[in-house]
């Protein structure tokens, strides 16, 4: 078979109908072939005859979709001066997508000789690696549209594809841990039931299983691996994976918008699979491994690591910023999600060795015209020197909010000299963010996520139990101190499962009235628990999957579900508790939005912020005076709250402030030490209110009539 000349764009395998055009850029090749893989292994090996541009390119007549090839690229072979071009190794499209099998940890998928590393492996990988895969784009869309939801209307459930659907009793085993699943009615009426409008799904893109973790049994579960960034994971796919998985992967999404949900995707553009120059040869590393990542400046063997796990993508190069970009547009314009959530963002700003805001990578964002028009969420951090930027992102981006996690955890744990900056994180994070002009709905809440405690561990246990891993405890963050909750793990004592449900319902109660976006780890809301276990990474098994069955048959964690329910109905209500502005505070300008009382029914004073001890306070929210405008300009008004926290460990008497002009009868919504006895029950204005130990009141005056 002798290649046409075809075209140097698109990149990539592109079906035309009648045969596929092969487009890969390689700047350090002198040849490149595409390798035809047989159904039987056999391969074909076609040069492809044209260069423009430091792309190779041709076109194969008869070559359609399901076809497997790889690219086997011929070019200098020089650690010490960055290059690694090793013509034995076949190698993964960067831009594939769909990708057919895995690896197997072979010692040929090395470009080194493991008894010899200083010396070019020249063993063939074939029939030990994945393969690209020629994909058919075609698929019935019908009426398939965005439920563009706005920030402020938006709730965010953080999933795993696998552990979501993996133990689901109503979804049919073979679709069990599938796209197909996660878009079962099953699965999909709990999410609109709970009243999320969103889903962000933990890594999709083709990732790849590490050979030390396969090594000890384990596997990688969470995805943070990737190696394909236009390709669904082939793993999660009930019906193949010879582009069957991009087919099942569209339906999962039409489904959800179906139901008013729309999808984010956690994308790892940070580094790849191919980790530092031990790792494995797949792809970039044999393509050209100058161009695709840092590499150290003195020492070019070597690879500059900011995320802990060997490489990260050189964000300064024309085509790795291509690459990225030309990703997220396939995933907008072709998968039809509705945003993304960006792993160690703060790796994406560092052009050189500092974080830098103005960075190539923003400027693409902002003036794209696809993506800049979606969600776009930065988990602000990464290992690197200065790579805590939380607050620090341009006014396009969402951030997850860390410092809320940390400070609510403390708050409610009863820590000294919190209640300050608590108030601030209730309120939006101002510190944070209006400093650019931005607004609380920039910040996103989570108390829990996939990285660290489920909310039920978070306060049944004192410190991480990840003996599982085999790393002897020592992976996963430190990140939980005494909850005082008594013995760690399951107990049958009723006292202490009473305080750990209660302070679950504090925790979630906080989440969704505190201002900003919220965001819930799946499972929280039915106790999900991983015994202790703060680094799942690794387990793809019972540990982190969801149990529906126990979830079910469990009377605690149905009524969590129900509480869960209520909260978030609660916040969709009510426009007060999900401002688009921060509050104004005492009034100055118009009535008074935002009010602190201490216990005692008086306004908070400098001198009571300043108590170490200062655990109890109330909060009152006027829904009288959000000065916002609805779609047609007219006023927004709203039902006015009060927020009743009590993190201390005795009880206390609480005076419910006397406020002038407005009604005096309040009632409960959300009571956290009795949430069955919550509803309606009425609380005049200057009672006295009994508010137990570790708890939490949120109390409703039903706006006055015009």
């Amino acid at each position: 078979m002798q290649a046409w000349n075809g075209s140097s764009h698109p990149l990539g395998a592109t079906f035309d109908g009648s045969g596929t055009n092969f487009a890969v850029f390689s700047e350090v090749a002198e040849r490149v072939e595409v390798a035809l893989i047989g159904d039987d292994g056999t391969e074909q090996r076609v040069p492809l005859p044209e260069v423009d541009g430091f792309v190779w390119h041709g076109y194969l007549p008869g070559v359609g979709p399901g076809t497997r090839y790889g690219y086997r690229v011929y070019g200098p072979h020089d650690p010490d001066r960055g290059h690694r071009c090793n013509p034995a190794k076949i190698l993964i499209d960067p831009y594939a997508k769909a990708i057919d099998g895995n690896t197997d940890g072979h010692p040929s998928l090395l470009d080194y000789r493991p008894e010899a590393r200083d010396q070019r492996n020249t063993s063939d990988n074939l029939g030990h690696t994945m393969l690209s895969v020629v994909t058919d784009s075609t698929f019935d869309w019908g009426d398939d549209r965005s439920p563009n939801r706005p920030y402020h209307e938006t709730v965010i459930y953080e999933a795993h594809v696998k552990g979501m659907t993996r133990t689901h009793p109503a979804v049919p085993e073979h679709r069990r841990g599938t796209y197909a699943g996660l878009a079962h009615p099953a699965v999909i009426e709990h999410l609109t039931a709970l009243g999320v409008t969103a889903i962000e799904l933990m890594p999709v893109h083709q990732f790849v299983q590490d050979g030390l973790l396969i090594g000890r049994g384990l596997s990688n579960y969470w995805g943070y691996n990737t190696i394909g960034f236009l390709a669904p994971h082939n793993a999660y796919s009930s019906s193949g994976s010879r582009g069957e998985q991009v087919t099942e992967f569209k339906a999962m999404v039409k489904a959800l918008h179906a139901a008013g949900i729309e999808v984010i995707l956690d994308v790892v553009y940070n580094h790849t699979a191919e980790g530092n120059e031990l790792g494995p040869t797949l792809s970039f590393r044999g393509i050209d491994n100058a161009s695709y990542y840092r590499l150290v400046d003195d020492d070019p063997a070597h690879y500059y690591d900011t995320t802990g796990t060997g490489n990260s993508l050189l964000m300064r190069h024309p085509n790795v910023l291509q690459l990225i970009m030309d990703s997220l547009r396939h995933w907008v314009t072709e998968m039809h999600v509705d945003g993304f959530r960006f792993d160690l963002a703060a790796t994406l700003a560092r052009q050189f060795h500092e974080v830098d805001r103005l960075s190539a990578f923003f400027d693409l964002v902002q003036q794209d015209p696809v993506v800049s028009r979606v969600k776009l969420i930065a988990e602000p951090w990464d290992l690197g020197e200065g790579g805590y930027q939380v607050g620090n992102f341009p006014p396009l981006w969402s951030e997850w909010n860390g410092k809320f996690r940390d400070c609510v955890r403390d708050f409610w744990r009863g820590t000294d000299g919190v209640l300050p900056e608590f108030a601030v994180r209730l309120t939006g994070s101002a510190d944070l963010y209006t400093s650019e002009h931005r607004r609380p709905l920039a910040g996103v809440n989570f108390v829990t996520a996939h990285d660290g405690f489920t909310l039920r561990d978070l306060v049944s246990y004192n410190t991480k139990h990840n003996e599982a891993n085999g790393e002897q405890g020592r992976d996963g963050a430190d990140d939980n101190r005494s909850w005082n909750s008594g013995a760690e793990g399951d107990t049958d004592d009723p006292g202490v499962r009473a305080l750990r449900e209660r302070r679950q319902r504090n925790l979630l109660t906080t989440l969704f009235v505190a201002q900003g976006v919220p965001m819930l780890s799946h499972g929280d809301e039915l106790g999900r628990t991983q015994h202790g276990n703060n680094n799942v990474y690794c387990q793809d098994n019972e540990i982190a999957w969801m149990d529906w069955a126990r979830a079910v048959t469990d009377p605690a964690r149905q009524d969590l579900l129900e509480f869960t329910r209520g909260l978030v109905r609660l916040r969709a209500e009510h426009p007060v508790l999900r401002r688009r502005r921060f509050f104004r505070g005492d009034g100055a300008d118009g009535p008074a939005d935002l009010l602190w009382f201490r216990p005692d029914g008086t306004e908070m004073t400098a001198k009571d912020w300043d108590r170490p001890d200062a655990r109890s306070v109330v909060v009152f929210l006027n829904g009288d005076a959000i000065s916002e405008r609805d779609s047609r300009g007219g006023p927004i008004v709203d039902d006015s709250f009060l927020f009743v926290l009590n993190a201390h460990y005795e009880g206390v008497n609480v005076r419910i402030p006397v406020l002038h002009d407005h009604g005096d009868i309040w009632h409960v919504a959300v009571d956290t030490a009795d949430p069955d006895g919550a509803d309606e029950v009425e609380v005049k204005a200057g009672s006295v209110r009994s508010v137990e130990a570790h708890s939490a009141l949120v109390l409703i005056r039903r706006r006055r009539p015009e």
